[in-house]
Parts: structure tokens; sequence; C-alpha cells
């Protein structure tokens, strides 16, 4: 029981965090922090990854379909946009692991984003929409989505600024951060499921609480996704500056106590 309370607490954070901009990473590692190590193994990364990227697909397959049917354009740009990430997460992953494990750089960072968030509710409504986007400003944005790997930053609030800041109105900004979390979810999906393989261990989870875990993550993240692009029709995401930075001050005096 215990295992499976572990587990939905883990699927519950990552279904809201992954997608509202408050920092799913930084969340997770907060709470490691303050609540001992939550064993987040792998196969369960693996995973909760699986059913926050099908809330993805649940809520944006009208737009995934058009890509693949007539917008075949934007796919190009979205390969533009993942490489600032791709690049950024194998360097910190490979040279700097430790940083992604850091309380006191999760809650520096849960300020920025609130910063960040702040500056959004400050932009004047733009009229660009995703399937012009040229290729220079879609690496600008994978740019955003990059300073992302770090804890605390959320990434969906980091590339939804990007969007607006390269002239994105506010649905087509929201569109273009999570038709770009796909390949970054699948991405991070590969490596996961590459340290499983070079480290031969499920975590312990059994299998009834890994399926729990992702049906939980699938449903609270399309619930998260919804409520984030209603709040950003009626601009209202820097009201989530109001959590971060708070939380972050909190966490930052805590861990230099």
């Amino acid at each position: 029981m215990q295992e499976l309370i572990r587990v939905i607490v883990l699927a519950i954070v990552q279904g809201i965090a992954e997608f509202l901009p408050i920092s799913s990473s930084g969340h997770l590692v907060i709470l490691g922090s303050f609540l001992g190590d939550l064993g987040e193994s792998v196969t369960l990364e693996i995973i909760l990854h699986a059913g926050t990227l099908g809330s993805i697909l649940v809520v944006f397959w009208q737009r995934i379909w058009a890509l693949l049917l007539k917008d075949r354009r934007v796919i190009a740009t979205l390969v533009i946009g993942t490489l600032p990430a791709v690049v950024v997460g194998l360097t910190i992953k490979s040279q700097f692991p430790h940083v992604l494990r850091s309380p006191l750089l999760a809650g520096s960072m849960l300020i920025v984003t609130g910063v960040m968030l702040i500056i959004l509710g400050r932009l004047k409504p733009q009229n660009g929409t995703y399937d012009k986007l040229g290729l220079a400003p879609a690496f600008l944005v994978g740019c955003f989505q990059a300073f992302a790997i770090l804890p605390g930053i959320s990434r969906s609030g980091s590339t939804i600024l990007g969007g607006r800041l390269m002239g994105l109105n506010r649905d087509d900004s929201v569109t273009f951060s999570f038709l770009l979390a796909i390949p970054a979810i699948l991405g991070a999906t590969v490596l996961a499921i590459k340290d499983l393989i070079e480290d031969g261990t499920s975590g312990g989870a059994s299998l009834a609480a890994l399926l729990i875990g992702a049906a939980v993550a699938f449903v609270v993240g399309i619930a998260a996704l919804k409520w984030l692009i209603r709040w950003s029709r009626e601009d209202r995401l820097h009201w989530f500056a109001y959590w971060c930075i708070p939380a972050g001050i909190f966490v930052v005096a805590y861990s230099l106590r």
C-alpha cells in the first residue's frame, strides 16, 4: 500500500506540474528533499512520462493529425526547436547530473519561473500562428525549452513565453509548446530506457502500481492541460507566479538554514 501511495503521489505531481507552468522536475526534487527520497525509479519515470505523453496526444490529436497530413512544414520547425534541448540535456545529464537533484537550485529556479510568468502576463497580444513560424524563431523557442532542463524552470512556462516573444498568439504559443513537448518527452523516455537497460533494475514497483501510476498521470495530465489552455486564453498564466515565487523563496531559505 505504501508503494502504491508513493506512485500515486508522484503521478499526481507529474500530471499537474508537467503541464501547468510550475515545473514538474523542480517539485519532484523538492518533495524528495523534504520527504526523503521518493525513489522515482527509471521504470516509474518511463511510465509517468508515457502517461503525460498520452495526455498531449489526446488533447492535441487534431493538431497532430493535421501536421501529419497537411502541415508537414511544421515538423521541420519542431525538429529545429528540439535541438537545443537535446544538446543541453545530454551535456548536463552526462557531465553535471548532480545539478538535476539540487533542491537549492530548484527553489532558485522556481523564483525565475515566477518572474518569467510575470513577464508573460505583461506582453501585448500577438497574432502569429505556429504554422507560419520560421526556423530561426523556432530555434529560439527551443532555447527556452533547453533552459527548462534545470529543475524549477517550467518547460511549459518558458516555451509559451518564448513563443509569445516570437509573435505567436496565446492559443498557438500553447499549441507549439506542447507539440514541442512530444519529442522532448520521447527523448527523456529513451534516455530513461537506456538507464534502465544499463542499471538492470525496475525499482521494485509492481506492474499494477505502475499501470495505476500511468493512468493517474494521464487523467491528471488531461485536466491540467485543459486548465492551462483555458487560463492562457484568459491571460491568467501569470497567476501561477504567486505559487512559484513564494514556494521558491521558502525552499531557498530552508536549504540555506
